[in-house]
């Protein structure tokens, strides 16, 4: 999993955590015995992990807090919270009663564990982490459009330095790279998706120059659009 200039490898002894929405890229490498790659996820409810800050005793150590997203190793206890979340795919008349107490589970062997200062992050409203996590909600509704680096620090109600040495820290990326990464996201699903031609959709994304556009698309994807389009359906039609 990429994110700016940070690759993170996981695995099945490890787990992955994002506190903030990040235009993260992965690559899938698989086993040699040709098993299949099969992942599951949790969305992070900010309440609940206020609820379990609340009642649990402090942790202390771990990781040094900054980051918005890391790895840590999965131990048996987290392991077993999941396997019990995952029984209840062929238990449906349980998940009304259990899954609820299994996600509280899950997020507190979270709490527990090297990566739980992010959630105390997630859940506290005055952390760096928190306000940061306001300017990328408005740049990820609004990523189309021009963004000045000193509006959003006042949503962050940081200082400009502060906000993005902050910003750097938890994404591995600038604000306007963000931004870039977001739009050449976005730019990407719609190409392949035929939602229209690589110029309109340059366009419709914020770019001004479409041969900016296909530069960074292939300084990103590794081909230009038009390429990257031919090989994508390809790979389609074949699979």
């Amino acid at each position: 999993m990429t994110v700016g200039e940070r690759t993170l490898h996981y695995d099945p002894a490890t787990y992955f955590v994002m506190s903030v929405d990040l235009p993260a890229i992965g690559s899938v490498h698989p086993a040699a015995t040709g098993e299949p790659y099969l992942a599951v996820s949790l969305t992070l409810d900010p309440a609940i992990a206020a609820a379990l800050i609340h009642d649990a005793a402090p942790q202390t150590g771990g990781m040094q807090p900054g980051s918005g997203f890391s790895v840590a190793p999965v131990n048996l206890e987290l392991l077993d919270a999941w396997v019990r979340m995952l029984r209840l795919i062929d238990r449906p008349d349980e998940i009304p009663v259990l899954a609820s107490a299994y996600e509280r589970e899950i997020l507190f062997r979270v709490l527990q564990g090297p990566l739980g200062w992010m959630l105390r992050d997630i859940a506290s409203p005055d952390t760096a982490l928190s306000r940061i996590s306001i300017a990328i909600n408005w740049i990820r509704r609004n990523f189309s459009q021009p963004i000045r680096v000193e509006t959003l620090a006042e949503m962050a109600a940081l200082s400009v330095s502060a906000f993005h040495r902050h910003f750097k820290a938890v994404t591995a990326l600038s604000p306007l790279q963000y931004q870039k990464r977001i739009r050449l996201l976005h730019a990407r699903s719609q190409l392949i998706s035929g939602q229209g031609s690589a110029t309109s959709i340059a366009f419709g994304v914020g770019y001004e120059s479409p041969t900016q556009f296909s530069r960074e698309y292939a300084r990103l994807f590794g081909r230009p659009p038009s390429k990257d389009l031919a090989q994508a359906t390809q790979l389609l039609r074949g699979a």
